[in-house]
């Protein structure tokens, strides 16, 4: 189980390229990322997610709190792209309403 993270500053947002898997012993490296992006510049954050193959309910938990701390900025997390399961757990879990899915 591995999770590659990297990112780029896209002017309006950041893009953050997922690929792996994001479960109970890759959460905290992605909640780390995501910390660090909003420290550095509160803005957007889109998470491609072509290839992040699997999310459970610990990443799940990592982007709501990501989610707040955005929010209280006006500002959001947008999820690219993401596969038929995660896509799923999102529809399931009313997450699809919360975060904006492209």
């Amino acid at each position: 189980m591995s999770l590659d993270i990297s990112y780029k500053n896209a002017g309006e947002e950041w893009i953050v390229y997922l690929s792996g898997e994001i479960d109970i012993y890759t959460a905290n490296k992605f909640k780390e990322t995501l910390h660090e992006l909003s420290n550095q510049r509160i803005k957007d954050i889109k998470l491609e997610c072509t290839n992040l193959t699997y999310m459970d309910s610990t990443g799940f938990g990592v982007l709501i709190g990501a989610l707040k701390k955005l929010k209280a900025q006006n500002k959001n997390i947008i999820i690219e792209n993401p596969g038929t399961n995660i896509l799923k757990l999102l529809k399931i879990t009313g997450l699809d309403k919360v975060f904006v899915i492209k």
